[in-house]
């Protein structure tokens, strides 16, 4: 196993605090104890409903939350704290893509300009060497050359997400964290940056992490996913075990919900989808212990690559 970056029981709670004098009265557990692997040159899928805790994952990852608890192990170091990341110039081998794509890029800000920052950050350039790596960069990602000089509000929405991923990849790095960055996009442009993201994964051997609640997205772009619900994984393992036999009545409950094109089939699939609610609300007491916190993850028996939160045998709810 080549190991790119390691997460052992992560942990990110927020404080809520209340009274009169503001004291700490309960947290929210937004990550709850998570543990996985990232291997050099896969893509890995982060999937739950929104509030599942999935997207703190990856600021967590990126240095954009702090980390209560845990561990983030690159190269064998952890880099939960700041001063670490500095020294190992962690934040130009890890970066993200956002969501928002307007958002997130300067809007007072030419292409050339947004583009360039992380170059700037990292490497001495001359201007003319900048500018033929910007250029670069936006060759890379099917941008015209006239992009350099424009600013954000110029664009559409996919071209701004394929800027997005230009500056993701300035630094040359060897993850980006995606989050989900094509969500916002119509289906057809939602192709053609997926499929540049996947072109510029073949040509540079990169690691993606992609957190998403579209099953579909992910299971186009990863080689292994995780299913996350309340901060915690009920399922963990390789794309094709979750998706032909899972095992959680979460991630059952997930996969039931894909919409289907067969239409002559219309009504099996819309009865198994009213079995698959049923079980989830007359068993769904059975995966979570008396607070409803999802239980520790076990490897299938036969299949250690394929974890499950499951109620331990002989164990009390």
């Amino acid at each position: 196993m080549d190991e790119l970056l390691t997460i052992k029981n992560l942990k990110v709670h927020y404080p809520i605090r209340s009274g009169f004098f503001n004291r700490i009265t309960d947290y929210v557990y937004a990550v709850d104890g998570v543990d996985f692997i990232i291997e050099k040159g896969k893509t890995y899928g982060l999937i739950g409903e929104s509030g599942s805790g999935k997207s703190t994952i990856g600021k967590a990852i990126v240095g954009l939350e702090k980390v209560t608890d845990g561990e983030i192990l690159y190269q064998g170091k952890d880099v939960t704290n700041g001063r670490t990341r500095r020294k190992m110039e962690y934040n130009r081998d890890v970066q993200m893509i956002f969501q928002d794509s307007m958002s997130s890029l300067n809007p007072k800000k030419r292409v050339r300009d947004i583009i360039a920052e992380p170059i700037r950050n990292f490497e001495r350039m001359s201007a003319g060497e900048e500018k033929h790596r910007v250029q670069e960069l936006l060759d890379i990602v099917g941008m015209p050359n006239d992009a350099l000089y424009k600013y954000p509000h110029e664009f559409s929405g996919g071209q701004r997400q394929r800027i997005g991923v230009a500056r993701a990849m300035a630094t040359n790095p060897k993850l980006i964290v995606a989050d989900e960055p094509v969500s916002a996009l119509d289906l057809s442009v939602q192709a053609q940056v997926l499929n540049f993201m996947k072109k510029i994964q073949e040509e540079f051997g990169l690691s993606y992490l992609f957190i998403s609640h579209d099953l579909g997205v992910v299971k186009y772009m990863c080689d292994n996913l995780a299913i996350m619900y309340k901060g915690r994984f009920v399922e963990l393992g390789p794309r094709d075990a979750i998706y032909n036999d899972p095992q959680h009545i979460y991630t059952k409950r997930l996969l039931s919900a894909i919409p289907r094109l067969d239409v002559a089939h219309r009504e099996e699939h819309r009865a198994e989808r009213r079995r698959v609610e049923k079980e989830y609300i007359t068993h769904q007491k059975d995966y979570y212990d008396s607070t409803g916190r999802v239980y520790d993850l076990k490897p299938l028996p036969g299949d250690p690559e394929h974890l499950v939160a499951l109620k331990p045998e002989g164990g009390n709810s």
